[in-house]
Parts: C-alpha cells; structure tokens; sequence
C-alpha cells in the first residue's frame, strides 16, 4: 500500500459502476466516478492524491489539497471536535490538528502555519509546533542563493521565514513591510551564513546586484512620477513601505543615479532631470 497524504501518478487496472482502480503499490485504490476527468480507459495514467475517507479507507482523487505530507500550509480551522480542530486543507474531509499538536489552542476561523505529518498509525496530520520540522544549521545552502520563503512569525528582530521547506532563517526589520503576512510565501536570497551556520534573509539580491535592482526600483517610481518625496533623512519605514527597499540599499542606489547625473537631490526628496532609456 501507497504511503497517504502523497501525489502519486497511478495507472487505471479496471473500471465498474463506482468508478476507476488505480494500481497502488500491488493494491488497488478507488478513484470515485464523480473525479473522472473525462473518459478514462484501462491502461491510463492519472494524477492523483491519496487521502483516507471518513471510514478511514484509501481513496484517490484528482483535487490536490493546499499541501501534502512533509510540507507547511496556512490553513484556516473550520470545527472543534473531542481530539482536535479540523482544517480546511481543500479535500472534502478535513485535517485534524490534534490538541497535543497545538502550543496554542486553535479558535474556529482563524488560520495556522501548520506541518503535515504522519501519526504513529501512518494517517496525515497537521501540527502547528514547527520547531520541530525545521533545521537551525546550514547545510548545503550558500550566499547569494535564490531560495523560496515562508513567512513564519514576527520577532523583536524581524520576521522569522522557513525557507526551501526546510530551514528556519531571519528577514531583519529593515526589509519588513506593511505588505508581509504571515503564511505568505516569497522569493529571497540568502543574505549571509553566519559563524553558527544560521541563515540570514534578504528579499532583495545582495551585493551590487541588489543595488542594481534597487536602482530599477527607483527608476520606474521616478518615471511615474518624476518625483518621490524620499532622502536621506527619510525615516527607513516611509522608505520601505514606499518602494520595498532598506534604507541602506536605497542610499547606495541613489547615490550611484546621482552620480551619474539622473537625478536631483533635494531637500524634500529626489527629482528625476535625466529621462531614462
């Protein structure tokens, strides 16, 4: 038998009045006529996700849930029972959280970063205690790197992000905006390895190549407006919620326009004189 909670692409064995067999692993496993889609034949190959009913039986479908077993999910809690609270991961049944899988009790309607795991009987769940699901150390990840981010939980210090589904790295104040929710997922660049072999994240390239997206930044508001009411005295928030950039990214970049001349700097912020190609 196929492990639950995986996509797998299974191979039709027979058809009857309930609907297709798909050959899992020596056994086979029901896709209900309701999730054909279209004509299937013997023989044929289907994506789908293998889940377990409400009588706790393997099924197929060709709904795929918002994530499968050993990924993260922000998943909204639609009903408490006596085990648990149930999520809404986007099958027709529900994930259970159990209550020994919630540091905090989980209220209806609210949404929660969760891992999907087994239990010891092999079932999916979701647990929201997440420390254990991440790794603190590097391993194989360099600086510079593209990486995909999670936004996990807000700290003093920034905003801590899960990143390739693996480790947890931080996002520092400076590059923290209005725009960013928890649960949200993001590219970013490692920023740095440090001597601990934690992560640190930025979503912007670093080094000369982060300024030069930066630059590109400015540029297209300047060519909107021809004028951003932003300087060096501007406050780092009004500068991160007005262009997404750190304040120190956006020196560098408008230092290196003014040098060549692109634009003014002004007492009250910076005038585009230099139309760009």
């Amino acid at each position: 038998m196929l492990p639950t909670g995986y996509s797998y692409s299974l191979n039709v064995t027979r058809i009857d009045q309930t609907g297709a067999w798909l050959d899992a692993d020596q056994q086979e496993v029901l896709l209900p006529r309701r999730e054909f889609p279209g004509e299937l034949t013997i023989g044929m190959q289907v994506e789908v996700f293998i889940f377990l009913d409400r009588d706790a039986r393997q099924r197929a479908t060709t709904r795929h849930p918002a994530a499968e077993v050993d990924q993260f999910a922000f998943l909204q809690a639609r009903s408490v029972g006596p085990h648990g609270t149930f999520l809404d991961w986007g099958l027709e049944k529900d994930l259970l959280c159990p209550f020994s899988e919630q540091p905090q009790r989980m209220l209806e309607g609210r949404r929660y970063l969760v891992r999907i795991c087994h239990d010891q009987q092999g079932r999916p769940i979701a647990s929201a205690r997440l420390d254990r699901f991440v790794e603190k150390e590097n391993q194989d990840l360099r600086e510079g790197d593209e990486v995909e981010l999670l936004l996990w939980a807000f700290t003093d210090l920034g905003l801590k992000t899960i990143v390739n589904n693996r480790y947890e790295a931080l996002l520092y104040k400076d590059e923290v905006d209005q725009s960013l929710k928890r649960g949200q997922t993001r590219r970013g660049f490692v920023l740095r390895i440090r001597e601990d072999r934690r992560i640190d994240i930025s979503l912007r390239r670093p080094g000369a190549a982060g300024v030069n997206d930066a630059r590109q930044v400015i540029l297209s508001a300047l060519d909107a407006t021809g004028f951003l009411p932003l300087h060096d005295q501007s406050a780092p928030e009004n500068i991160r919620n007005t262009l997404g950039l750190s304040k120190k990214v956006f020196k560098k970049a408008v230092g290196g326009l003014y040098k060549e001349g692109i634009v003014e700097l002004t007492d009250s912020g910076i005038r585009l004189i230099k139309p760009t190609p």
